[in-house]
């Protein structure tokens, strides 16, 4: 007997779920989505009150009032399965939010700390240390692969292509694979 192989995508958005269910009870809730932004205003330092932080606050929870709507269900929680489900169809309907570029757009600004509209290899290993709580030992070999350009940054264009590949590609090579690990 043959087992169908399972998409990259769907790995990928398991691996996801896991890194964000922070009190591991198999669910995910508001308050798993509100420790992802929190994360985000404390690793980088944010006020509560900057624009920087107000945006990523924002698309959180317009991206998780989403990931319910496409799920579907009465209670205020998903399992693995829901999520994944509801990321795919959140993912393609853009009609009230466009998850890859909103959400990319918001973490990039997050992550330039700088604001010279690219990440560098440092902004980037910040990134995966003390947000994603990565301690990647192939973070060198991440970062040229989302440099796609190889000019020794991460421009907003890279960084989005990344964010799109992460949702909507099943090529286990493409850049947005690793942002939570090789698939």
């Amino acid at each position: 007997m043959t087992t169908a192989a399972r998409d990259i995508i769907t790995i990928k958005l398991e691996r996801s779920f896991d890194t964000m269910d922070a009190n591991r009870d198999g669910y995910l809730d508001w308050s798993d989505y509100q420790a992802l932004a929190d994360r985000y205003i404390q690793a980088y330092r944010l006020d509560k009150n900057d624009r920087k932080a107000r945006s990523l606050q924002t698309f959180t929870q317009i991206y998780w009032l989403e990931l319910l709507r496409h799920a579907g269900v009465d209670s205020d929680r998903l399992t693995k399965d829901q999520f994944v489900v509801a990321n795919r169809l959140a993912v393609v309907d853009t009609s009230r939010l466009n998850v890859t570029e909103g959400g990319g757009h918001a973490i990039f600004d997050v992550l330039d700390t700088n604001d010279d509209n690219e990440i560098s290899a440092d902004e980037f290993a910040r990134f995966l240390r003390d947000v994603l709580r990565s301690d990647a030992v192939d973070a060198v070999d991440m970062f040229t692969k989302l440099d796609i350009d190889g000019d020794g940054a991460i421009s907003r264009y890279e960084f989005i292509r990344a964010v799109r590949e992460h949702y909507l590609s099943n090529d286990p090579d493409a850049p947005g694979s690793l942002f939570f690990g090789r698939v």
